[in-house]
This record gives C-alpha cells, sequence and structure tokens, in this order.
C-alpha cells in the first residue's frame, strides 16, 4: 500500500480526487451548521462509479449532531449495500466564505471509516485539506486511526 500523497493545490489532485473535492462542496451548501456555522460536505464514489454525498446536520442538542462523513457513509450503506466504498473526499468552509478549511474527520468519523473498510475488506482512500493548506490523498483510514477499537476489542 502507497503513503500519504501530498499536494500544494487542488488541480494537482488526480481527476477522481478533483471530482469528489466539486461534490462534496456542493453537498456543503446542504449543510445545516447554525451554532458552529462550520459547514462540511462529504462525497464516496463506490466500486461502481456512483457518487454519494452528504453534509453536517446540527442539533441544539449538541450529542444528536451528525458529522457529513458519517451521513454520506451511512446513506451509502443504505441504498448500495452491496458496493464498496473506493474513495472519500471531506470539504468544509465557514459561513459565508467561500474558501474552504481544514477538515479532517473526527475520531468517531475515523473509528466509523475504519469499520467499513474493515467490513468491505478493502481500503478507503480520504482527500482532505490539512492545517497546512495542502491536499493529502490517504491510502486507508487505517492512517487515520492506527490504535483502533475493534471486534478483538469484545472478545
Amino acid at each position: 500500500m502507497k503513503g500519504v500523497q501530498a499536494f500544494n493545490e487542488i488541480e494537482d489532485l488526480d481527476a477522481e480526487s478533483k471530482y469528489l473535492v466539486h461534490k462534496a462542496k456542493e453537498a456543503a451548501l446542504n449543510a445545516y451548521a447554525p451554532y458552529s456555522k462550520f459547514y462540511v460536505g462529504a462525497a464516496v464514489i463506490l466500486d461502481d462509479d456512483t457518487v454519494i454525498t452528504g453534509a453536517n446536520y446540527e442539533n441544539a442538542s449538541y450529542p444528536l449532531c451528525m458529522c457529513a462523513e458519517r451521513v454520506t457513509l451511512y446513506s451509502a450503506a443504505a441504498t448500495h449495500p452491496s458496493r464498496k466504498v473506493k474513495k472519500m473526499a471531506v470539504i468544509a468552509h465557514k459561513k459565508g466564505q467561500k474558501e474552504l478549511v481544514t477538515a479532517t474527520p473526527c475520531g468517531a468519523c475515523r473509528q466509523v471509516m475504519l469499520e467499513f473498510e474493515v467490513k468491505q475488506k478493502q481500503p478507503i482512500e480520504i482527500v482532505m485539506l490539512t492545517k497546512e493548506s495542502n491536499w493529502i490523498i490517504v491510502p486507508s483510514c487505517s492512517f487515520l486511526l492506527p490504535y483502533s477499537f475493534n471486534q478483538e476489542n469484545l472478545i
């Protein structure tokens, strides 16, 4: 498995990654973020090239909020249960701003993403913008959560 790839500009990404970033940007327009003003969009491409998108949805009872990554993965699983996720792009922007800001998955999303990898027995590449303003492509969710909680912990 190859390592993390870093790119200075979005134009340097491969065509599929750029397309997913574009779809994630569109999805962020549907985010409901009245409290944080942090609009997140995610897009996945499945093994049959179907694209599924999602956005974050906040709630006044904060624990009930749902991140864009989980919305997207759960939607993909519910609507295309036999398909595998190949790649995910995650983007974010602040209210009223077009410029993208750092958007890396939270710990809960990393755990869910890794569970999807384990279930499908295939890594999921993740495209995201780092705090250094670099685009990166991570070859597997395991890079994001190296000491994960898994089924072996339950035995």
